[in-house]
């Protein structure tokens, strides 16, 4: 599978590296962040290729290059507001773009909140358009016990709605055992 991650935010940034530290390394992984250096280090031993968010000509800006899913993490509430309103004027957008004209999966993670009434307006016209909205927000069942555990939990959630088979929390159903 081909995936494309967008960083758009410095505001959770954590879970981006969790999320890469943790990818399957069948997964072949293009990565658009301004600030690579703090997570170039951590990913030597996997398929990632690192792409520049101002190169809207770079190769995943285009269907035929074949990005299979999306994933924007973290999702800062400019970047959603650009894609609801059809802006591309960066790689992330662009893909973002690319992604729901080709009705393929995409994944926004918006990071702040609360959410403004604008902000909701334009989660509900992306989840409109096929958009999947998916924010990091805590859950209590999964047996967590630490921020590691919580950050597992996230990451295998987003997993989940990108089809990428884990076992990195415990899901419902698996606390009798």
């Amino acid at each position: 599978m081909k995936l494309a991650l967008a960083i758009t935010g410095a505001s959770g940034i954590g879970l981006a590296n969790r999320f890469i530290e943790l990818l399957p390394d069948t997964i072949e992984l293009h990565v658009v962040t301004s600030k690579n250096s703090t997570i170039v280090s951590m990913c030597e031993n996997k398929k990632i290729f690192f792409h520049d968010d101002n190169n809207i000509a770079s190769s995943i800006s285009s269907g035929s290059f074949g990005i299979d899913k999306t994933i924007i993490l973290p999702c800062s509430m400019n970047t959603l507001a650009k894609i609801a309103c059809g802006i591309a004027d960066n790689l992330p957008t662009r893909i973002a773009s690319v992604a729901l004209k080709e009705r393929k999966t995409l994944i926004l993670a918006p990071r702040e909140m609360p959410y403004s009434t604008i902000a909701l307006e334009n989660m509900h016209k992306l989840s409109l358009l096929g958009a999947i909205i998916s924010p990091p927000v805590m859950a209590y069942y999964s047996d967590i016990k630490t921020l590691e555990d919580m950050e597992n939990f996230l990451v295998g959630k987003w997993y989940d709605a990108l089809g990428i088979e884990h076992n990195i929390y415990k899901r419902w159903g698996n606390h009798d055992k």
